[in-house]
């Protein structure tokens, strides 16, 4: 039996919409989140791929699986089977990018099991075949995928606090891969590649240059860009909750009171991520619970 983990990661410069083959319509940059993580195992089997654990998931999610598998087994020219084991110890579809970590270990985890000897950049290229976002998961502590593929981005700040607003640990009604679809719909959609490169340029220099505050306004504007795709698709829809607005006002209120704070992003979700300094210790937003 092989077994490997790898880590979910957090968008802060969105990836929303998608060309052929899990390409970006635009570049996004991503903090990994070392402390959420899937762990994948494969043992062999004589007769077929089996997930094991497949009552667990989605039938949709199941399927996306074995077929990833059946993918790295093809480009390999491996003719074995596998039983496939997969947990993660945060839940999963519920906008914490499962997806991103559930494929980067079973892409792991499979080069490993067939014995193909391949570089990180060559796991993440084939990683993003079965999940886009799962190929910034193999650089840390921040990436930046583009149409040039995915990469460590060389950022000054480079150790951060993840807190994860856990509002809505169900799974989303409208899966990301329907939503990178729908948001082509949107009128706003067509300026989007646009917006999101002028802000991943904008970020990286702020990052850089320790302004904490044009960082978090930055990714503020981010994701209520990308929500307001979902919000003006055809049709339109919506993963924000009423919690989710609560804690939102209440991270903006904190940031006016201590003019400080932390950068704020949602994924396709209602989940809320914050990212804190290391000299941000002693600083935490009152829970509304």
């Amino acid at each position: 039996m092989v077994t490997c983990r790898a880590p979910s990661n957090i968008a802060l410069i969105k990836y929303m919409g998608k060309t052929e083959g899990n390409c970006p319509c635009n570049a996004s940059l991503s903090y990994t989140l070392h402390d959420y993580w899937t762990e994948v195992s494969l043992e062999e089997n004589a007769n077929a791929d089996v997930f094991a654990n497949a009552n667990e998931f989605s039938e949709q999610a199941a399927n996306r699986f074995l077929a990833h598998l059946a993918y790295i087994k093809k480009l390999f020219g491996y003719s074995g089977f596998f039983t496939v084991t997969s947990r993660n110890n945060f839940p999963h579809s519920a906008g914490i990018a499962s997806s991103a970590s559930s494929f980067a270990a079973l892409t792991k985890c499979a080069a490993q099991a067939i014995g193909a000897t391949i570089s990180t950049e060559q796991m993440s290229e084939i990683s993003r075949h079965g999940s886009g976002s799962s190929c910034r998961s193999f650089f840390s502590p921040w990436c930046v995928w583009d149409e040039n593929g995915a990469r460590k981005a060389e950022i000054k700040i480079q150790n951060l606090r993840h807190e994860l607003i856990l509002i809505d640990s169900t799974r989303k009604a409208v899966s990301s891969s329907e939503a990178h679809k729908a948001v082509k719909t949107s009128l706003l959609f067509a300026g989007r590649p646009q917006r999101a490169a002028q802000r991943m340029t904008n970020l990286i220099a702020a990052l850089n240059e320790n302004r904490w505050e044009e960082a978090y306004h930055i990714c503020w504007e981010e994701f209520a860009d990308m929500h307001a795709l979902f919000a003006t698709s055809r049709p339109h829809f919506s993963y924000i909750q009423p919690k989710t607005l609560e804690w939102l006002t209440a991270i903006d209120r904190f940031w006016r009171t201590h003019k400080d704070g932390p950068i704020v992003t949602i994924d396709a979700g209602a989940n809320i991520h914050l990212l804190w300094r290391e000299d941000q210790k002693q600083l935490h937003i009152p829970s509304l619970y």
